[in-house]
C-alpha cells in the first residue's frame, strides 16, 4: 500500500466513523427529545400539584382552628361539668343537712 492509498484509506475510516459518531448523536438526541405534549403534561402537573399543595395548606388551617375550637369548647363543657358538680354536691349536702334537721324534729316531737 502506498502513501496515496493509505491517505484515501485513512480519509475513509475516518469519514465513517464521523458519520456513525453523527448518526449515534442525532439517535440519542432523537430518542431522549421531550416533545410538546410531554411539556404540557408537565406543566399541567405542575400545576395540579401547586393546587393540592394550596388545597393542604387550606386544610391544615382550618383543622388547626378547628381544634382550637373544639379544646375551647372542651375547656367551657369542663368549667360547666366542674359547676354542675359543684352545685350537685352544694345540693346534696343541703338535702343531707334538712334530712338531718328534719330526723332531729321528728325524734323531739
Amino acid at each position: 500500500m502506498n502513501r496515496t492509498e493509505f491517505i484515501v484509506a485513512t480519509a475513509a475510516i475516518l469519514f465513517v466513523a464521523f458519520a456513525l459518531g453523527w448518526f449515534a448523536n442525532w439517535l440519542v438526541h432523537r430518542l431522549t427529545r421531550v416533545s410538546q405534549a410531554d411539556l404540557g403534561e408537565l406543566d399541567n402537573m405542575a400545576r395540579a400539584m401547586h393546587e393540592a399543595e394550596e388545597a393542604r395548606d387550606q386544610a391544615i388551617a382550618w383543622l388547626t382552628h378547628r381544634e382550637a375550637e373544639m379544646a375551647s369548647q372542651q375547656h367551657q363543657t369542663e368549667a360547666e361539668l366542674r359547676a354542675a358538680m359543684e352545685g350537685l354536691r352544694d345540693a346534696r349536702q343541703e338535702a343531707d343537712e334538712l334530712r338531718t334537721y328534719i330526723e332531729r324534729m321528728n325524734t323531739r316531737a
